[in-house]
């Protein structure tokens, strides 16, 4: 089903704004403290109960190179073979929350806890420490040369991650001092200290030839004859078609840079990650990186950031005031600052909680999405009160009782149908970690809204380009190249 949807350009708070905010307002003139005033009112409209619950934050210091530094990196460690990923991850502390041996995963998401009491000085001595022992083991000096190409390609994720990571956290800091200041009190600011640590998640999204690599390099390895034979088909198809994928990778950046359109359309089926809120206090995102999978050069100059395909992040918000779903449009390395649910729990309803999802592109499937979230959220042990939490204090709980328009409130139904709602995760006094499980189960349990029991056909969209049991492919001048590089380079 596709509808036609809102282009939302969210509020933007430049950084040295928020860091104003943050501060005590004593050596600012009555001018200034007028204007910090009137946004710091915007940010509670905007990121409150008939507000879009998030904002962008603008002109962070070094924020552009550390996005660029790092998003790359997603893509290149999701199409690795499971053998050096896994060792990579291993050097670097990072691990993984989905399952990377699943060929037909739509996300592959690699992860670590940031935390606060960690600054730069401790990371480089952390993996310096880690490059001495690499030295020192025996398996290390055996290597072959393709391995040690592989792990210097990557010898700066880990501290790539991190340093992003806290500068992204000390963002979602700021915001909640900015945030406990209008409201009164210092709950957000504290609950969020009071944890220690943040989640860090580095997400790549799949295109559809991703799809049909990780497929092929599940199966069983081809014979050296095998593949020579397929190189040179594949070959011989290149070299007739050359000519014809350079002009249409041409056009195709050239469509890609047009994003003044107001509106588009958009599919409810077609999603990366289907609808859901996050349950921490605030969710962190760089603006997302769109790379082709298919690949001209096998030059890291090949590796290029393009375009919004479609004009908008391809992030997907449900307005529960208006019943209305909007794509948001970010800016260029800007950092997107999303609410959580127990933001809103803690803020007694004052900040309210953003419903989204993440929807594929609408035509060019050769694009994957590449991003980088932190996840602030309280203690595990956190104790929650609901005594003066409003009833409808969530988009999950609104959402059933919205009796507006009748197209737009089928739209919400539809939605409803696998969005647990509020209150039905969370009981008074339940500290985090139950609120938590909670969530966790009844959204992806055996019984859970969204368990691959219940989900059908919502993941089935590539359908039309993978058929029968022995994976034939569509093959289109787009993946011809590709393939060729990753399977027999």
């Amino acid at each position: 089903m596709d509808i036609e949807a809102e282009i939302l350009e969210p509020f933007q708070l430049q950084y040295s704004d928020l860091i104003h905010l943050s501060s005590t307002f004593s050596d600012y003139s009555e001018e200034e403290i007028s204007r910090l005033d009137s946004i710091s009112k915007t940010i509670l409209e905007t990121l409150g109960p008939t507000g879009p619950g998030l904002l962008v934050v603008t002109g962070v210091p070094q924020g552009s190179q550390l996005r660029r530094d790092l998003l790359p990196f997603a893509r290149q460690l999701a199409l690795l073979n499971h053998h050096d990923r896994r060792r990579i991850l291993k050097d670097h502390g990072l691990g993984t929350d989905v399952c990377l041996k699943n060929p037909d995963r739509a996300v592959s998401s690699f992860v670590s806890q940031l935390k606060y009491a960690q600054d730069t000085s401790v990371n480089v001595s952390s993996n310096e420490s880690v490059e001495k022992s690499k030295k020192n083991s025996e398996w290390q000096k055996n290597v072959d040369s393709l391995c040690r190409f592989r792990d210097d390609k990557f010898k700066n994720v880990g501290n790539s991650f991190k340093e992003l990571g806290f500068c992204m956290m000390d963002i979602g800091l700021q915001l909640a001092r900015v945030c406990d200041k209008a409201i009164g009190g210092k709950e957000l600011e504290q609950s969020i200290l009071e944890s220690c640590t943040a989640k860090g998640r580095l997400v790549h999204y799949h295109s559809t030839l991703d799809h049909f690599l990780l497929k092929e390099a599940a199966r069983k390895e081809v014979s050296r004859k095998g593949r020579t034979n397929c190189e040179f088909q594949l070959g011989e198809k290149l070299k007739v078609h050359r000519e014809e994928d350079q002009t249409s990778v041409k056009a195709s950046k050239l469509k890609t840079s047009v994003n003044e359109a107001t509106s588009c359309q958009i599919s409810l089926s077609n999603l990366w990650q289907q609808w859901h809120y996050d349950y921490g206090i605030f969710t962190i995102l760089t603006s997302p990186m769109f790379m082709s999978s298919y690949q001209i050069s096998t030059t890291e100059a090949s590796e290029q950031e393009y375009s919004l395909p479609d004009g908008h992040d391809s992030l997907q918000i449900f307005d529960a005031n208006k019943n209305k779903i909007y794509v948001v449009r970010s800016p260029p390395n800007s950092f997107l600052v999303q609410v959580g649910e127990s933001a809103d729990i803690l803020s007694k309803g004052k900040l309210h909680s953003t419903l989204h999802s993440v929807c594929k592109p609408t035509k060019q499937d050769d694009l994957s999405r590449e991003t980088f979230v932190v996840f602030l959220q309280p203690a595990w042990d956190k104790r929650f009160s609901i005594s003066q939490l409003p009833i409808q204090s969530t988009i999950s709980d609104s959402l059933r009782s919205n009796t507006n328009e009748q197209e737009p409130d089928i739209l919400s139904q539809e939605i409803h149908k696998i969005i647990p709602s509020l209150s039905s995760r969370l009981k008074d006094g339940m500290t985090f970690a139950e609120f938590s499980h909670q969530t966790t189960k009844q959204y992806f349990g055996g019984n859970g809204m969204q368990s691959k029991r219940k989900r059908g056909n919502i993941s089935m969209s590539n359908q039309k380009f993978l058929t029968g049991g022995k994976g034939i492919i569509q093959i289109t001048h787009y993946s011809l190249h590709y393939i060729q590089q990753v399977l027999f380079n």
